[in-house]
């Protein structure tokens, strides 16, 4: 598994072309723009916001010959064959060296690998880990161990880790005082299970001020962290479109 701790040389891409300045003015939602630019606690975050009972959020890996699509652009382009937009994605969890998903994934083509309780190193085994899921127009974050008990079947899910936010309270080990800082994102639900919000720091921050932004200011009661050495958006509604390293599973959303 590549390592979740150190990002290699290659992915160190300049950022400063993607960052935007930081408002807390929300786009309009008739207008097909979910995402706005927030400052928390000085640093500046992209959060774009869905209902899972009214969005068509999505998980996709690979196409229908077994080809990882990588990139945003790949996605996009196959999706626009097939008379349907991509308006937003983002990188949907931690992947193998190949691409392949580290832990559980229900994307478009079927499931992908088992969900992943083992033990080892790098952020993905900092356990509790979780499991993002879609089922019937609902959405939620369950820690792994409680997602394999609940029995679900659901529509599109993903396994990533850690979790950020536990039942409204922060993760356990992440340290408020750690120093380790990157670009970073992850996703988190309302409690009602209706809103998603994924989130992307426009800056490089700590695991403890990026977890406070789903509990303190976003107030979700669940939140799982996604990546932090590829973290990418792609929402052309702000004309946002960031390049860098092949990807393995991408979280999207579709019209």
């Amino acid at each position: 598994m590549r390592s979740l701790l150190k990002a290699p040389a290659a992915m160190l891409f300049t950022l400063a072309a993607v960052f935007l300045p930081a408002c807390d003015i929300a786009l309009p939602e008739e207008s097909g723009e979910y995402c706005r630019s927030i400052t928390f606690r000085s640093l500046p975050y992209t959060v774009c916001s869905f209902r899972a009972d009214r969005d068509d959020i999505r998980l996709f890996y690979a196409d229908e010959d077994g080809a990882p699509y990588l990139q945003f652009d790949t996605l996009a382009d196959a999706l626009a064959e097939r008379g349907e937009t991509l308006v937003f994605a983002m990188n949907g969890g931690m992947y193998h060296e190949n691409r392949e998903p580290v832990g559980y994934l229900r994307a478009e083509g079927g499931d992908s690998a088992n969900v992943n309780t083992n033990e080892g190193p790098g952020n993905f085994h900092m356990k509790p880990n979780g499991v993002f899921w879609v089922e019937d127009g609902r959405a939620g974050i369950s820690v792994s161990e409680a997602y394999i008990s609940e029995g679900r079947d659901p529509d599109f899910a993903t396994q990533s880790g850690p979790m950020l936010v536990i039942d409204g309270e922060l993760h356990p080990t992440i340290n408020p005082d750690g120093t380790s800082r990157k670009r970073r994102n992850g996703v988190g639900v309302s409690a009602d299970g209706r809103t998603v919000h994924f989130v992307i720091s426009d800056s490089l921050v700590t695991f403890h001020d990026f977890a406070s932004v789903f509990s303190d200011r976003l107030e979700t009661p669940n939140a799982l962290f996604l990546d932090g050495q590829v973290s990418r958006i792609y929402a052309p509604a702000m004309s946002r479109n960031e390049q860098g390293m092949d990807m393995g599973p991408i979280v999207g959303v579709v019209e």
